[in-house]
């Protein structure tokens, strides 16, 4: 039984699991809107939040906290400069998720995760 248990496994190991979620996200926030299916789009969003909630301290610890997930020092710097500046008045729900249809190859359903205005 799966008491308490959260999260998707997306047919992925943990390390994979991990790595995708930290690929993803350098993605989105270099990219600011990324497509990909729903399943990994609902994973994505409270840990890109998380890192937003982070980012907003600004402190050195937060910095290096953060960059243990990104390690992408140009998408770090527009996490810290840019994205979490943005945000500084808003308690969460820095992110939107836009249904798109299924993909054609497999009828997976896709979606459009971006950062809201």
């Amino acid at each position: 039984m799966r008491h308490g248990v959260s999260g998707r496994r997306l047919s992925r190991s943990s390390s994979h699991r991990r790595a995708l979620a930290t690929a993803q996200a350098t993605a989105l926030i270099r990219e600011g809107r990324i497509e990909t299916t729903l399943a990994k789009a609902k994973e994505l969003r409270p840990y890109v939040e998380s890192l937003i909630t982070t980012a907003k301290g600004g402190s050195l610890h937060n910095i290096r906290t953060v960059g243990k997930d990104i390690h992408d020092r140009a998408v770090l710097k527009k996490l810290f400069e840019e994205i979490a500046p943005k945000f500084a008045t808003r308690n969460g729900g820095y992110t939107r998720i836009l249904r798109t249809g299924i993909r054609r190859g497999d009828a997976a359903p896709t979606a459009i995760i971006e950062f809201v205005e």
